[in-house]
């Protein structure tokens, strides 16, 4: 059967999906763009548009019960989450129609709803059409890992994004990983008024973080009321009446926990089987995340693999500058690379982690002679008038160049706040020239010339 000859093909339209059709549609490209679902991607639709907004609906709950603490008294207060839920869901459609309605006002382009699949190189087939192009981009996303544990196929189980479709407050909810996505989840069910336990096989919440960072998420946590079973090497589900009893079968003497509902949050695999890839000669690793290079191109000549399904990132942001590398490269001339960012991620818990660089394990084995600054968020002024001072700020240095090496800002505004130290950073200049730098008072962000003034060697 012959192929429909495009010049381009964007396979998902998720977070940078879009963002190339719309340069392949500013340099006059035929454009076909194929989704088979939601427009946005996970980020609008299950992510960070829909999470974000009941964090922010949670965080109001909190402020109204601490009332008593800011000088007045809100009266009883009580979560309407079928309210709650329908704020997120309008807020989910008009930026999931948003991006549609600009994916089918683009010129020179032809939206077409449906899966794809390889069936050849450079060929794809989608609702029985052949289509086939010099330059095709696929930005399929990822999903939840189900994980195999004891008995989970014999009672139900919410993902990320089925928990968001509650209607009601869980009485107590079990969420099986201690993960930045179930962290998230914890917070936001326990302030919205159920019971919370986390279980987690690690002996500590998030173990990439330095310990310091994972004990002072974990204290923020139990400050609200959320419980921890870490070091659950076996656990188990199973259905007790209309309970649902999460246990652990090792030989530890720990009671299991009788929960309402179980929120599976132990990662996350990419959308990359069914795509029909070994037609193409597109490679992928063990995980079936897409290989890539540099510059997000794939093994295949003119297939490039962009966001969560290339396994160089798992979030908005670095979904987005996989775009914006793609197009520096194929359009103008300049040759971005992936290797050239800076990671950089958050936790949106309240308050949130802001994270850039290297950690201070990676950078005592980094074999540098390293600074370190830190500094208890107590110490800082507007948390204390803001009522916020749980956590603390923690910069890293290199001795020799004085070039900043990594942050985290746990408390008050940190995923804001460690944008000075990550754009000081990518800018390459000496910490000092932030140290000697006036900032305006009363912030957060006055505070880290003052930190970067306190380095010392690490013990």
């Amino acid at each position: 059967m012959p192929g429909e000859v495009f010049d381009a093909i964007v396979v998902g339209a998720g977070q940078a999906g879009p963002a190339l059709a719309a340069r392949c549609a500013r340099e006059g490209l035929r454009t076909a763009v194929i989704e088979r679902h939601h427009f946005g991607g996970t980020c609008v639709n299950v992510g960070c548009v829909p999470t974000k907004t009941l964090v922010a609906s949670a965080r109001a709950v909190r402020q109204a019960q601490r009332g008593a603490e800011y000088g007045f008294v809100a009266g009883e207060i009580r979560v309407d989450m079928a309210r709650v839920k329908a704020r997120k869901d309008g807020i989910v459609l008009h930026s999931r129609q948003g991006v549609e309605a600009w994916m089918r006002g683009l010129d020179h382009t032809e939206v077409i709803t449906g899966d794809a699949r390889f069936v050849a190189p450079a060929t794809l087939e989608v609702n029985g059409r052949r289509l086939t192009a010099p330059r095709i981009f696929l930005n399929v996303g990822g999903r939840p890992v189900r994980p195999d544990l004891e008995g989970i196929d014999s009672v139900p189980t919410l993902d990320n994004a089925s928990v968001m479709e509650l209607s009601t407050v869980p009485e107590h909810l079990a969420i099986v990983g201690g993960s930045y996505i179930g962290l998230e989840f914890a917070q936001m069910m326990r302030r919205f008024g159920a019971e919370v336990t986390v279980v987690e096989r690690a002996a500590r919440l998030l173990p990439r973080e330095d310990a310091d960072v994972s004990d002072g998420i974990r204290e923020i946590l139990e400050a609200d009321g959320v419980r921890f079973e870490l070091e659950a090497e076996c656990m188990a589900l199973a259905r007790n009446g209309n309970r649902i009893t999460v246990g652990a079968q090792c030989a530890d003497e720990r009671a299991s926990i009788e929960a309402s509902h179980v929120l599976l949050a132990v990662g996350r695999r990419p959308n990359t089987d069914g795509l029909g890839l070994a037609h193409a000669d597109i490679r992928t690793d063990d995980k079936g995340y897409i290989e890539v290079d540099d510059q997000c191109r794939t093994s295949a000549d003119g297939v490039w693999a962009v966001g969560d399904c290339n396994g160089r990132g798992a979030f908005t942001h670095t979904a987005w500058n996989d775009h914006e590398i793609v197009v520096a490269n194929l359009f103008d001339k300049d040759p971005r690379r992936l290797s050239d960012r800076i990671a950089c991620y958050a936790l949106f818990i309240d308050p949130a982690l802001g994270r850039m660089g290297m950690s201070e394990t990676q950078a005592r084995e980094s074999g540098r002679e390293v600074l370190m600054g830190k500094m208890a968020m107590q110490k800082v002024g507007r948390a204390r008038e803001a009522g916020e001072t749980q956590g603390f700020m923690k910069v890293l240095v290199d001795a020799d160049s004085r070039q900043l090496l990594g942050a985290a800002i746990l408390g008050l505004n940190g995923d804001e706040v460690v944008h000075s130290l990550l754009d000081q950073m990518a800018a390459g200049v000496p910490c000092d020239v932030m140290a000697r730098t006036m900032h305006i008072h009363p912030t957060v962000s006055e505070l880290l010339p003052t930190l970067l003034q306190q380095l010392k060697p690490l013990d």
